[in-house]
């Protein structure tokens, strides 16, 4: 009987030793512990230019017929900039960045760390996950440059998997797995050269899934691997040991509007660490008392996720505008330009401050660099293109200058970490600023 117990010993400690040795693939040291006390933005990086290398080109740009943005980039201070079809109205030829160009990562991160914007999630879509040629793909330098520039900016930086590009039943998850293993061996994501900036949650590598519970996408989420992506993500002894952040609809908790009814989606849920709901399009400043509805949206599901040991961050975005590529896309659906108006920030703001008053420790942004829907915070023109063609249109800025909504990010990450006052007054920006 003992020399049993002594083997199974002895098993146990070559096991922990394993373990151990294992997960040194992940640095355990971070600027970034914790998301507590962090405003985080989402980071698309898709855009690419003919002639910037990357042998590919994003429907931002198209043409007199066709844009796929609503928001002009704010380009005096990139390195490089490229020739696009539209007409600035002094009659110069508008010009766009691409984000293959390391100078343009570099840019984004300064400005980040200028304005205080703790750090950005980056985006890793489905279809890149499953490529066989990932070391070559425009999307693994973006990521690469970004890891650079966090370092080099001390800023937080993760990896957010958007499962966009899925097809439905004949595909799962898997790739995921397989592009998690790259990104950790290749990359060195979470142990990046220089300053260890990755973000972690309780000590862990946070990593998101985003896009569970959507009905509009052709998968069904119980049959697409789900559950063997996030066993394989906390509980993998080389790869795993991660902290992981699911995104869902924004009606997840009482699977009604925009979210599937199916309640698998809360056993998935459960099995995760962080919630973040999408709740872009779902609040506007058109209806009446609508902050009150997000308000009472946002208690409710921080009690759900209290009850069920999970943390949560609320969504908050500046504005919407999804004219010109809806044009195209939802011809039946034609969108307005600026169908959610920023309103001079103060849409920004009501969401921010009331997140922040129901008690949110952690803030996630929708977008740093979307100008494809119009969230951007990022610096933006207030003098966009002007179209030849009268179905093209852009939104302004309403007359803000083109930093205004990085520095209100700012602000809001002042009151976040307690160096500033809850406010629900627009803040009033000091002339020298």
């Amino acid at each position: 009987m003992k020399i049993i117990n002594y083997s199974v010993y002895a098993l146990l400690i070559l096991c922990a030793a394993f373990t151990s040795k294992a997960q040194t693939k992940h640095s355990k040291n971070t600027l970034y512990p914790t998301y507590k006390g962090l405003i985080m933005a989402g980071y698309q990086g898709w855009f690419s230019a003919a002639g910037d290398g990357s042998n590919s080109s994003h429907y931002a740009y198209g043409n007199e017929e066709r844009s796929g943005i609503d928001l002009w980039p704010d380009v005096s201070e990139y390195e490089k900039t490229y020739p696009t079809p539209f007409k600035l109205a002094s009659g110069q030829t508008a010009r766009f960045f691409s984000s293959a160009d390391k100078s343009t990562i570099d840019l984004h991160f300064k400005w980040m760390q200028q304005y205080g914007v703790d750090g950005v999630f980056m985006q890793r879509f489905f279809g890149v996950a499953k490529s066989k040629d990932k070391k070559n793909s425009k999307s693994s330098l973006i990521l690469k440059n970004a890891l650079e520039a966090a370092s080099k900016y001390k800023r937080a930086i993760a990896v957010m998997y958007d499962l966009s590009g899925l097809a439905g039943s004949d595909e799962d998850c898997s790739a995921i797995i397989d592009d998690w293993k790259y990104l950790v061996d290749q990359l060195k994501v979470t142990n990046q050269e220089g300053t260890q900036t990755y973000l972690h949650f309780n000590g862990k590598p946070v990593v998101a899934i985003w896009g569970a519970g959507f009905p509009d996408r052709p998968y069904n989420i119980r049959n697409i691997g789900l559950e063997r992506l996030i066993d394989f993500l906390k509980n993998d002894p080389v790869y795993g040991g991660c902290a992981v952040m699911i995104g869902v609809p924004n009606s997840w908790r009482t699977l009604s509007a925009d979210c599937n009814p199916d309640p698998y989606l809360h056993e998935l849920i459960k099995q995760c660490d962080i919630v973040l709901p999408w709740s872009v399009q779902r609040y506007s400043p058109l209806l009446h008392n609508d902050m009150n509805r997000y308000r009472d949206d946002l208690i409710a599901d921080m009690k759900w996720c209290r009850d069920n040991n999970l943390s949560y961050v609320p969504c908050v975005y500046p504005g919407f505008s999804w004219h010109n590529l809806s044009r195209h896309e939802f011809p039946d659906d034609i969108k307005p330009v600026a169908s959610i108006p920023r309103m001079g920030g103060r849409f920004y703001w009501q969401m921010l401050s009331t997140a922040m008053s129901t008690g949110a420790s952690m803030l996630y942004v929708a977008m740093f660099d979307e100008v494809n829907e119009g969230t951007a915070i990022f610096k933006v023109t207030d003098h966009p293109p002007v179209s030849a063609n009268p179905n093209t249109a852009f939104a302004d800025l309403e007359g803000k200058p083109s930093d205004y909504y990085l520095w209100l990010t700012g602000e809001a990450g002042k009151i976040l970490k307690h160096e500033e006052p809850l406010n629900f007054k627009l803040p009033v920006r000091n002339p020298e600023k």
